[in-house]
């Protein structure tokens, strides 16, 4: 028995939890979980607790069912919101096939093979998500939606809903280990933002699927809800994940050139190039929902365009500000990812991109620093700066064709993500909208 396996049964006997919840995520991005007794566990370590995989959104058919669930003893933490006795805990699970090998299905698997290659080539990938989401009151069966305040960016707002909602939701993260940067306030009525610090992104996107839950689960004891749906309002800013990435080698910021222009090094420059290059391709993935498009073209600070500008909130990628005495804060930040996408499938696609750049030594375009939104068309294309797709429809075209994100996804997850996302596209042709139905049912 390795240390790490021997500290988590010692510390559910210490600590008297009665039930570990066994967490892993769909192809889709939405958490699963399974509660077994301490008993199990030792078991479960060694090899897996079987379940029946076909009834998992894209795990298996049902002529090849059997799948396992093997806990990864480091991401084990007890739950602070079932703090009565007897306590809970959970931790998340790599799937395995019957035979012990790694499921194809499984979207974690998914972001450790593209973190492997990037191993292979002296990288460790690091993610730092800057996440935004709406609260609301009463149920989100209720219509239209109503934000819990009006307040704006950074207002200070001590006596509101969302001021204790983040003391509450960030002190639960914090006693499950996972580390809040900032809070705030964001633009939108009762839309917030929390931020979470740098880690290595496999980390990272177990800590984003952790978030969503505790996020909930503190929205739900304040008698509000959560959502991280892309764009809940019309008139109101869309909620993203703008997320901060860099490549290390060893403790050195593989991005970080001293004295080059805003301190980027070629590796840095390439790997934003790959990510402008191949962005159309990965958007499906980063923007997973018809509602998805309504927020990246909505204006403001969404982007829309392919292209980079140094502090330019607009683009698609964004060189921040560099400290000239830390050079391992270098970093680029992706603008177009959404707080609801699968942080597995999504960071593998956004980690194979880049890799693809630095690889093919792509050359860096030049960047914009106008507001993209206020240039013509025609400005656009004469500077060389492409649109996102505008619809899931034409991300799921650009994606179909994308030799990069179908190696990255793994034959498996890639068929079925677009037969999902397809059948998406096609339910929500046939809705007849609100829209439609005032503009059009009285006139005609």
């Amino acid at each position: 028995m390795d240390k790490q396996t021997d500290f988590v049964l010692r510390t559910i006997e210490e600590r008297d939890i009665r039930f570990v919840r066994l967490w892993f995520t769909d192809v889709l991005g939405t958490l699963k979980s399974v509660a077994v007794a301490p008993a199990e566990l030792e078991g479960a370590f060694a090899e897996g607790l079987g379940f029946d995989g076909s009834a998992i959104e894209g795990f298996a058919r049902v002529y090849e069912s059997d799948m396992l669930a093997k806990p990864d003893p480091s991401t084990f933490a007890v739950l602070p919101w079932r703090s009565e006795a007897p306590g809970v805990a959970r931790m998340f699970c790599d799937i395995l096939m019957p035979d012990g090998t790694p499921s194809y299905a499984d979207p974690r698997y998914v972001l450790k093979r593209a973190l492997s290659r990037a191993a292979d080539m002296g990288f460790t990938f690091y993610t730092h998500p800057e996440v935004e989401f709406y609260l609301l009151k009463g149920l989100p069966s209720e219509s239209p939606p109503e934000p819990v305040d009006h307040y704006g960016y950074f207002d200070n707002s001590p006596q509101s809903v969302g001021y204790d909602f983040r003391r509450q939701a960030i002190t639960m993260l914090e006693a499950m280990g996972i580390s809040v940067e900032f809070s705030h306030h964001e633009a939108g009525p009762g839309q917030q933002e929390i931020d979470l610090r740098y880690a290595d992104a496999l980390t990272t996107a177990d800590n984003l699927m952790t978030f969503r839950t505790v996020v909930k689960e503190v929205a739900i004891e304040q008698n509000v809800y959560a959502s991280f749906m892309p764009k809940p309002f019309r008139d109101a800013p869309g909620s993203g994940m703008h997320t901060h990435v860099s490549l290390f080698e060893g403790d050195r910021n593989a991005f970080h050139e001293a004295g080059a222009p805003y301190q980027l090094s070629k590796v840095a420059r390439s790997f934003i190039a790959g990510l402008l290059e191949h962005a159309p391709e990965y958007t499906a993935v980063t923007n997973q929902w018809v509602n998805s498009y309504k927020r990246l073209n909505g204006g403001a600070e969404a982007p829309a365009m392919v292209c980079w500008g140094h502090n330019n909130s607009t683009a698609l990628v964004r060189v921040p500000m560099y400290k000239p005495a830390k050079g391992n804060s270098t970093r680029i930040e992706l603008r177009s990812i959404d707080s609801a996408c699968n942080p597995y499938l999504a960071f593998a696609v956004m980690l194979a991109a880049g890799l693809k750049g630095v690889e093919e030594g792509y050359e860096l375009p030049p960047g914009a620093e106008e507001d993209v939104w206020s240039l013509t068309a025609a400005e656009r294309k004469a500077m060389g700066i492409r649109p996102l797709p505008d619809t899931l429809n034409q991300a799921i075209g650009e994606m179909e064709r994308s030799e990069l994100v179908a190696e990255t996804l793994g034959e498996h997850v890639f068929d079925f993500f677009l037969r999902n996302k397809r059948a998406d596209w096609q339910d929500y042709r046939r809705q007849v909208t609100p829209w439609e139905l005032e503009r059009l049912l009285p006139t005609l």
